[in-house]
Order: C-alpha cells, then sequence, then structure tokens
C-alpha cells in the first residue's frame, strides 16, 4: 500500500490530506482562529466544583470552562475504592496544572487530565508515570521486548535526571538505540522548560503548545508506506525540512515542495471528496450505498443494496452489499473523523459464516485507523456496535453549522403547519389585547397558501373574532418565520 500526504497552507488555513492508493483517507483542518489545542498543557484554575457530578471546571483561558473528572486528578493507578470525591481533591480558586485531552466540541468544553505526557516521535513521556510501556500495535512479542531494553538502556546513558516513564509509540517498531535515546534526550529537555513555566507562569496561561498541524502530522502520521509528503508553502517546507532532519532524519528525503499551477488538493480529487464527506448518501461501487446520520449520542450507519442486483441469489447480492459497505464505512469513519458510539445497521444475512466475514473485514479495515477503536461484535437486533475514540471536531463541526432555518433537524414545517400556528397565535393575541386589526407578516409560501386553500378557514376567524386579518410577505421570512401585527 502507497501513500501520500498533501499539505496546503494559507495564512487562514492549514489543511493536510493523506492518500493511500490514490484515495483520501483522512483529512485535517486547522483554521488560525480555531486551531486545535488536544495536547496543549495550561496553568488552569478551579472556577467550580460539582461533587454530585464528581467533577470541576477550569479556566484556561478558552470561552468555555473545560471539564475535569476526578479520576483524571487522582495519581494513575489508584484503586476505585481508594479513590476521593472531588471536593477532596480540589477546591475554587486553585491553581491547576492541565492537559487537554478533547478539544471543544459542540456546546462542550474542553475535556482535561492531570496526567501529563508530552510526545515526540518514537516516545511519550509522562512525568509521573511509574514504568515504561509500548504500544498495543505493535503485536510481536520479541518486537516489544527488545523496545523495552533498548527504554532500559536509554534511561541509563542519559545525563539529565529520569522521573517518570516512557511510552514507546507504534512509529519505533524496527527502530534502533541512537533513535530512541535521542527522542529521550529530546523529551527531557524539554520537560525542564515545562517544568520552569510551571512555576512561572500566572493562571489561566498556556505552558505548553503542541507543535502545528503541518509538522504534528510529520510526527504522527509519517510510516514507511508514506512514499510523498507535499507541501505547496516554500516558507513552511524549510521549516518541515529543519524538523524533520532534526527529529526523523529518514524522513527529509521524502519531502518535496509542491510548486505546480494546479491546487495540491486537485491531484486527487481531495476537494470533491470533502464535499462528498459532508452528505448523509455514499454512493458504494456496487450501486449499493450508505446513509450515515450523527446524532448527539451516536452515529448510526445504514447499508442498503440500492441499485445493486447482483449475479446469483439474494443471499449473495447482501454478502458482497455487506462486505464492501465494511470497508467503505471503515473510511468514512476516518474521513469524517466520526467518533465516540457507532452503530451499524447491516443488511440482515441469514448465512452465521457471512457475518463472521463481513464482521472480519470490518476489524480489518479498522486497523490502519490511527484513532483507537474497539468492536463489540453483532447486537440480538443484528446491529454492530463499535466506539472510536474522539479527540477533536468531526469534519461537519469544523466546516459547519446548523442551518438556522431548521435550527439543524433537517426538515421543516409545512405551510400548512404554519397557517394553523398563526390561527391559534391570533386567537391568544385576541384574549390578550384589543386590537382593531391583525397583520400577519409570514413567508410567500405561507401567506400563498392562507389565501388559497385556508381562505374559509380565514374567513371563519374573522368572523368569529370579528376583526379584519391581513397579510403581507416578507421575502427574508424562513417559512417557519411569522410575527403578528397588533393594529
Amino acid at each position: 500500500m502507497s501513500g501520500e500526504v498533501l499539505i496546503n497552507l494559507t495564512p487562514m488555513e492549514t489543511r493536510v490530506a493523506v492518500v493511500e492508493n490514490g484515495v483520501l483517507q483522512e483529512a485535517f483542518i486547522e483554521r488560525s482562529r480555531r486551531r486545535g489545542i488536544v495536547g496543549n498543557i495550561y496553568k488552569g484554575k478551579v472556577v467550580r466544583v460539582l461533587p454530585g457530578m464528581q467533577a470541576a471546571f477550569v479556566d484556561i483561558g478558552l470561552d468555555r470552562a473545560a471539564f475535569i473528572h476526578a479520576h483524571e486528578v487522582m495519581p494513575p493507578g489508584t484503586p476505585t475504592d481508594e479513590q476521593l470525591s472531588i471536593g477532596h481533591l480540589l477546591h475554587e480558586g486553585q491553581a491547576l496544572v492541565v492537559q487537554v485531552t478533547k478539544d471543544p466540541i459542540g456546546t462542550k468544553g474542553a475535556r482535561l487530565t492531570t496526567h501529563l505526557s508530552v510526545p515526540s516521535r518514537y516516545l511519550v513521556y509522562m512525568p509521573d508515570a511509574p514504568h515504561h510501556g509500548v504500544s498495543q500495535r505493535i503485536e510481536d512479542d520479541a518486537e516489544r521486548e527488545r523496545l523495552r531494553a533498548l527504554i532500559d538502556t536509554a534511561q541509563q546513558q542519559q545525563t539529565l535526571e529520569v522521573s517518570g516513564g516512557f511510552i514507546v509509540r507504534t512509529a519505533a517498531e524496527g527502530v534502533g538505540l541512537d533513535e530512541l535515546h535521542g527522542d529521550m534526550h529530546f523529551l527531557l529537555r524539554l520537560w525542564r522548560k515545562v517544568g520552569e513555566r510551571k512555576v512561572t507562569a500566572p493562571a489561566p496561561s498556556v505552558i505548553y503548545d503542541d507543535l502545528p498541524l503541518f509538522m504534528r502530522i510529520l510526527r504522527d502520521v509519517m510510516r514507511d508506506e508514506i512514499e510523498k509528503v507535499r507541501i505547496d508553502s516554500r516558507e513552511n517546507y524549510v521549516k518541515l525540512l529543519e524538523f524533520s532532519e532534526e527529529f526523523m532524519p529518514g524522513a527529509a528525503e521524502r519531502i518535496e515542495h509542491y510548486a505546480g499551477e494546479r491546487p495540491i488538493f486537485d491531484l486527487y480529487s481531495v476537494e470533491d471528496e470533502i464535499q462528498k464527506a459532508l452528505g448523509r448518501k455514499v454512493q458504494l461501487k456496487s450501486g449499493g450505498y450508505l446513509v450515515i446520520d450523527p446524532t448527539e449520542a451516536m452515529t448510526t450507519i445504514d447499508v442498503n443494496t440500492g441499485g445493486y442486483v447482483g449475479h446469483r441469489n439474494l443471499e449473495e447480492t447482501i454478502f458482497k452489499t455487506n462486505l464492501e459497505a465494511a470497508t467503505a464505512i471503515a473510511r468514512q469513519l476516518r474521513l469524517r473523523n466520526l467518533g465516540g458510539i457507532i452503530i451499524i445497521d447491516f443488511i440482515d444475512m441469514d448465512d452465521p459464516e457471512h457475518q463472521r466475514q463481513v464482521l472480519r473485514m470490518l476489524e480489518k479495515s479498522l486497523e490502519r485507523d490511527h484513532a483507537k477503536t474497539k468492536c463489540t461484535g453483532v447486537t440480538e437486533l443484528g446491529l454492530v456496535q463499535l466506539t472510536r475514540k474522539r479527540t477533536r471536531e468531526s469534519l461537519e463541526q469544523t466546516l459547519c453549522e446548523a442551518c438556522p432555518t431548521c435550527s439543524g433537524r433537517g426538515t421543516l414545517k409545512t405551510p400548512e403547519t404554519v397557517c394553523y400556528e398563526i390561527f391559534r397565535e391570533i386567537l391568544r393575541e385576541e384574549r390578550a389585547y384589543n386590537a382593531e386589526t391583525y397583520v400577519v407578516l409570514a413567508a410567500q409560501a405561507v401567506v400563498d397558501r392562507l389565501l388559497d386553500e385556508e381562505s374559509a378557514a380565514v374567513a371563519d376567524l374573522e368572523e368569529f373574532i370579528g376583526k379584519p386579518i391581513r397579510f403581507q410577505v416578507e421575502a427574508h421570512y424562513s417559512q417557519e418565520q411569522y410575527d403578528i401585527v397588533l393594529m
């Protein structure tokens, strides 16, 4: 499998596309006014303690206070029966050093922890952790033991004092002692600077800011199968090379400046794919399709055969559609960055072997996802449940906002419904006030219906209240919007 990373930089926005085999798999968008803050460390101030929720709100200098749970304040590994209540751990006005684990999403503030960590290319340093660890994605036992031994050796060779533990990242698979030693030394120097700022910085303020997106991508996404990293900014290309030569020497030769006349995202129709990823419906090559509906609590995905009629029998048609859907769903989760609980309604299959193969295909396709996913299998109703770790806003949340006309419902009240709301409102106004005339301001479709299909009802209402009712079209009103003016 071959891949490329495309980086499009403007003063207002950084956009990154991860392309595998010529197909867009992931998109990262960071705007200068809304830069992601996951990984940043702040010195904050506790503004409210909530004993009933075992949580607290912390002011870290953002528009909304951030949220921290009691278990994120207790030392790592504390047994459940020994954990203290939030009231014993924090008090209002207290200064607290915290790290962001989830960006603010929708109406929810950022999520915080006091279990701090700072990442590099191959390691994550956790100053409060009692031991070292190896990423679970490295499955080979011999490789895991080799890396553990190298970490111990690298620690013994350090000239700086080492306290805490290190986690070996997936990218470290196959690397040697020199690379791990260099990463460890960099993290210890970085942590010394963070420690100094923890003491001197006021609350609230930032004491550690993670790398900008175009460098973070190189650190977190770069793998052997990534053949090229193309960036369309000469200035930031130089910065990327300098960063690579210092921390990722092997990657420098794969970084190139893109100076083509066509926009870089047009190389693989990235713009078109992003637009498609904002829609509910995803067309499959076979003719089937997915319907994806994100909600506040979960995301539901429905699989349909659509125009695919197959060649043999119904069961084979359903099986092939579900197999293709499993691969497409894994890609859509990455591309749209959908997180939390995900429920998939595959087309019902009678053959248990077909069910197992579809589930295996889904799990295999999810292995390439950098976000942690967990598939809990098939429910009694035949639905597949899985969870995907959510750390930042989805693609839709980043690029879109709720429709002001329907308030995000996706549907509008019919003109008939609005007409009857107007009738009820006039009756309420008549009981409360003694107006001479009522003037209804409404959208064109509503006024048309009032003067046509509902004209008899309007006449009856006028007779009932003994007052005339006039209508006026307001071109800028939405279909659900109306006002009643008392004259």
